[in-house]
């Protein structure tokens, strides 16, 4: 069974998480709760590393698009 995903699809959803998740600790830190960058940085690299370790076990990478079926 293969994971129907595009390896930029699956990067672009990892960067818009990332930016998503660093805006809220930037809001956390303007209310004055402050969080350390390294910690978050190294849950961006293991969530990315998990994704990719994901779709390898599943079966690997979709390598060529598959056309639309005809009505």
């Amino acid at each position: 069974m293969s994971v129907d995903i595009s390896r930029g699809g699956l990067l672009v959803t990892l960067a818009v998480f990332g930016v998503i998740v660093y805006e809220m600790r930037t809001v956390l830190d303007f209310i004055g709760i402050e969080l350390p960058l390294i910690p978050y940085m190294a849950g961006v690299f293991v969530l990315a590393g998990l994704s990719v370790w994901y779709v390898t076990l599943k079966g690997g990478w979709r390598t060529e698009p598959e056309g639309d079926e005809p009505a």
